[in-house]
């Protein structure tokens, strides 16, 4: 136990000597207290008086962070908390935990996080509008379409490179470690392409099993059928693609930060998400959706005013547009001021959306591996066998256990 002098167990057998105490008589050890009378039977000390009496000694004095806090004693009654070296306490986490540890990471690590999504978010909005803008409307409805398809390489690499990144910071801010963009990109860059790749066969996965689901109605409609009530059946037969696509995304949401963190190959990343989201796909399902909605409501609100200022800029050239009847296309001064937006935006959503999918899969196996004991060693910390050295996924230092 402790090394308290006087300390005794409060269910300890041993009972005060009758020669060691004093005469009825003689003054009470404690002002307005008395004595009881020899031989008379005495009440056990109260749990929450600290044994304070002569035959106990004083009880356990505890520090400002009480039984298990900084200056306190190494046991107490109370279970001991959990170890918490960075943004997320190393046991099992719940949703305001997850929540919360991507808000932190943000907020403690804002130069590199902020930073990292700001450029992206500038090359991304910049390309996109350049092309809307060199286009000029000739393309019609198609106008946004189009652009987004080419530019669609240049989202998806800065998308891929912006992911590596962001894991390589989560897991140093996960053991209360720092890390500078250039850090990050030293510890992603070996696996950026096995990433990009990862990514490809994972859209192409999910969006093979819904074109495989509309095939019969897309077939039937290029046959030059025309009988609505097949096609209607036929498309809600598509319908039901949907949910199967979204079902084999969950279970694959893990593959990305099990390549980079555990240097896993492509296939192996995509069968190690499967196993660690079994039994738990409703709940990775919920949280997922939830982050999700969480960031486009956040985008919402912060597009709102710039597309009000737009539409108040640009409302003369698109009414000329209209009353011309010229393809309508958006005017300038709304396309800019959309981009702006986006910027600001994507500039917050970005890391939050890339922190949650890491610390879910950081809750999963800790769930399953302990891998939090692990995370606990390589933060270095002292009651764990902790070194003190770099953390893990090749940041110098042991890796965590893995199948």
């Amino acid at each position: 136990m402790t090394d308290t002098p006087g300390w005794a167990s409060p269910g300890s057998s041993e009972r005060p000597r009758d020669d060691a105490r004093p005469p009825a008589d003689a003054p009470a050890a404690v002002p307005g207290q008395s004595a009881p009378p020899h031989g008379a039977p005495t009440a056990p000390p109260a749990w929450g008086a600290g044994y304070g009496g002569p035959q106990y000694g004083p009880g356990p004095q505890y520090g400002p962070g009480g039984p298990y806090g900084q200056g306190g004693p190494q046991y107490g009654w109370g279970a001991p908390q959990s170890p918490k070296p960075g943004i997320i306490p190393l046991r099992p986490l719940g949703l305001g935990e997850i929540l919360d540890g991507a808000v932190s990471t943000i907020r403690k690590h804002w130069r590199t996080t902020l930073g990292l999504s700001l450029g992206v978010a500038v090359v991304q909005q910049a390309v996109g509008t350049a092309l809307e803008l060199s286009v000029s409307g000739d393309t019609g409805d198609f106008t946004p379409v189009l652009s987004a398809l080419a530019s669609l390489p240049v989202t998806l690499l800065l998308s891929v490179v912006a992911a590596a990144l962001l894991t390589m910071v989560v897991s140093r801010a996960i053991l209360g470690q720092s890390a500078t963009i250039r850090d990050a990109w030293r510890d992603a860059r070996p696996r950026v392409f096995q990433l990009l790749g990862l990514t490809l066969l994972t859209a192409l996965i999910s969006l093979g099993i819904v074109l495989l689901g509309f095939a019969p109605m897309i077939g039937y409609l290029l046959a030059g059928a025309d009988e609505p009530v097949i096609a209607a059946l036929l498309f809600i037969v598509g319908l039901l693609s949907l949910p199967v696509a979204v079902w084999v995304w969950i279970q694959l949401s893990l593959a990305a930060p099990a390549l980079m963190l555990e240097k896993q190959g492509v296939l192996t990343a995509l069968s190690r998400s499967r196993r660690l989201v079994r039994g738990s796909w409703w709940r990775m399902f919920g949280i997922n959706l939830l982050s999700q909605l969480l960031a486009g409501i956040v985008a919402g609100v912060i597009a709102m005013p710039f597309m009000m200022v737009g539409l108040v800029l640009g409302f003369d050239d698109l009414s000329s547009q209209v009353d011309s009847g010229d393809p309508a296309s958006l005017p300038t001064a709304m396309l800019i001021t959309s981009a702006i937006a986006g910027v600001i935006s994507s500039t917050i959503t970005i890391p939050f959306t890339a922190t949650i999918g890491v610390l879910l899969y950081v809750d999963q196996r800790i769930r399953r591996e302990a891998l939090d004991i692990e995370l606990a060693r390589a933060a270095g910390l002292p009651e764990h066998g902790g070194t003190g050295g770099p953390g893990w996924g090749g940041q110098g230092g042991p890796a965590p256990a893995r199948l």
